[in-house]
């Protein structure tokens, strides 16, 4: 093994079994801040998963290193951030949230997405916010108006649907079915 693939398997992580949100993985998505098309989600990884954990700090360790051999600066952004606390930039994190580390990922190349049994997945109802899966990531240093380390997207194993996030939603048929047609009368003491 080269001394390249080497270091780059020292910057790949795959993730233990976590959660997703705000999946945006099958088609790309403006982002404002670069003016760019992008690919990205939130990976909720669980604070108990040690294996995956171990792997992302050593992936990070190994990012810093590279950038900064000699003397790393001081204020290095690190991408993980405690679900159980507040946001990098103010606010709390949702309930989904609790108990998880959070990393947003994102990339400029469509990831591939699979099933538990490798089949592709092409449709954003076969991939949603609250889905448990496997994430392949890479981790990169960056210095421009900022300095720190992030995770690239790589691919994504979708394992089991889980409870959506960001809303419930409703078939047709119960908002609009036979029960809907039992309707009780107007009450002539409603004030509007």
């Amino acid at each position: 093994m080269s001394a390249q693939t080497n270091t780059a398997a020292l910057l790949k992580v795959v993730t233990g079994k976590c959660r997703a949100s705000y999946v945006n993985v099958i088609e790309p998505r403006l982002n404002e801040l670069s003016g760019k098309e992008e690919y990205s989600m939130t990976v909720l990884i669980p604070k108990n998963d040690k294996n995956t954990l171990a792997a992302i700090k050593g992936a990070v360790d190994t990012a810093i290193a590279m950038k900064w051999p000699s003397r790393v600066p001081q204020g290095v952004q690190k991408p993980v951030h405690d679900g159980d606390g507040p946001k990098p930039n103010g606010g709390d994190y949702g309930p989904e949230c609790e108990g998880h580390y959070v990393i947003n990922v994102k990339s400029s190349h469509k990831p591939g997405v699979v099933d538990a049994q490798l089949n592709p997945i092409m449709s954003r109802e076969d991939f949603q916010s609250g889905d448990y899966c496997r994430v392949s990531l890479n981790a990169y240093a960056y210095d421009n108006k900022r300095i720190g380390v992030s995770f690239g997207l790589n691919n994504v194993q979708v394992l089991e649907k889980g409870d959506p996030l960001g809303g419930s939603r409703t078939r047709p048929e119960d908002d609009f079915g036979p029960a809907m047609n039992n309707a009780a009368e107007l009450d002539d003491d409603i004030p509007f």
